[in-house]
C-alpha cells in the first residue's frame, strides 16, 4: 500500500482568512513498512479502512473552499488514521486508550486485534504524529499572525449505526453533530454552524462525538483560537461503509462554505 510523498498538506487560502479546515481522517494510505506491523490480511484491512475512514471529507472541504467567498486554508492528512491518529493525545490523557485506540491503534473498530498489544507507539509517534502536530501548530500560528485570530473547523464523518469501539454510543446520532469545547468554542461559532447546516437536517451538540481539535500549544491558553468539530453522519452523503459519495455531498459542501463565509 504505497503512501503519498508527504504525510500531510497545508493548502493555502486567502491571506485575510482566519479559517483553517482540518481534515484528519479522510485518507486510506498506509506506508508499506507500517503495513507490516498490521496483523490483518489485505481483505480485512480494506474492510477496517471502510469503517474507520471519514470517506470523502477531503472532497467536502475542497468544494467548500472553492465556493467560499473568502477561500479558507486547509490542512489535510494524506495518511490513514491507522498509521497514527493526529487527534489523539499521545499519552495517558487519551480516553480512547481504553479500547486500544490511542495515537497508535492496537485494536480495530470491532475491538479485534490490529497490532500486537505490546506494540511500542513511540517510533510512529516520532515519525508521523509529532511532525503533524508541529505543522498544525505553525498553521494556526500563521493565521494568528496574519489576522489576529484563528478558527479551526474539523471536518469528520461518522457511521449511521454505532461501531463497537465507540465509548459514547448511547446518545443521539443527528445528521450533523457539532463538537464543542468550553474554552475554544464561543456560542456565536456554534450558532453560525447551526444556521449554516440547517438545510442538512437536524444538528446536535457533542453526541455521539464531543470536543474539538486545537494544537496543544494553544489548547486552553489562547482564546484567539476558536474551534468546532463538524461530524457528518455518513448516510447523508455516501453509501456505507466505504462506498461512493452521493448527491448529499454537494449540499454539505455548500453548507460548510456558508459556515466559512459567516466567520
Amino acid at each position: 500500500m504505497t503512501a503519498p510523498a508527504t504525510s500531510f498538506e497545508l493548502l493555502p487560502g486567502a491571506a485575510e482568512s482566519p479559517v483553517l479546515l482540518h481534515v484528519p481522517h479522510s485518507a486510506r494510505a498506509i506506508p508499506d513498512d507500517v503495513r507490516q506491523g498490521v496483523l490483518l490480511d489485505d481483505a480485512a484491512l480494506e474492510r477496517e479502512l471502510d469503517h474507520i475512514t471519514d470517506a470523502h471529507t477531503a472532497q467536502i472541504a475542497e468544494q467548500a473552499a472553492a465556493s467560499a467567498g473568502v477561500r479558507p486554508w486547509r490542512f489535510v492528512n494524506r495518511l490513514s488514521r491507522l498509521v497514527v491518529d493526529p487527534e489523539r493525545f499521545p499519552d495517558e490523557r487519551e480516553e480512547m486508550l481504553a479500547v486500544g485506540m490511542g495515537a497508535v491503534y492496537t485494536r480495530t473498530t470491532h475491538r479485534g486485534e490490529l497490532r500486537a498489544a505490546d506494540t511500542d507507539p513511540e517510533p510512529l509517534v516520532e515519525r508521523y504524529f509529532r511532525p503533524y502536530a508541529r505543522a498544525m501548530t505553525e498553521a494556526v500560528a500563521g493565521r494568528l499572525a496574519a489576522t489576529g485570530r484563528a478558527v479551526v473547523i474539523d471536518v469528520h464523518s461518522y457511521p449511521t449505526e454505532p461501531l463497537p469501539y465507540e465509548l459514547h454510543a448511547a446518545g443521539p446520532r443527528p445528521p450533523v453533530c457539532l463538537g464543542t469545547d468550553a474554552f475554544h468554542t464561543p456560542p456565536e461559532l456554534t450558532e453560525a454552524a447551526r444556521k449554516a447546516f440547517a438545510g442538512c437536517g437536524e444538528t446536535g451538540l457533542d453526541s455521539p462525538f464531543a470536543g474539538t481539535y486545537v494544537p496543544l500549544g494553544f489548547y486552553g491558553r489562547d482564546a484567539r483560537v476558536s474551534a468546532l468539530m463538524v461530524e457528518i453522519r455518513r448516510d447523508t452523503y455516501m453509501t456505507e461503509p466505504g462506498g461512493p459519495a452521493g448527491p448529499g455531498l454537494d449540499r454539505l459542501a455548500s453548507a460548510l462554505a456558508a459556515l466559512v463565509d459567516a466567520l
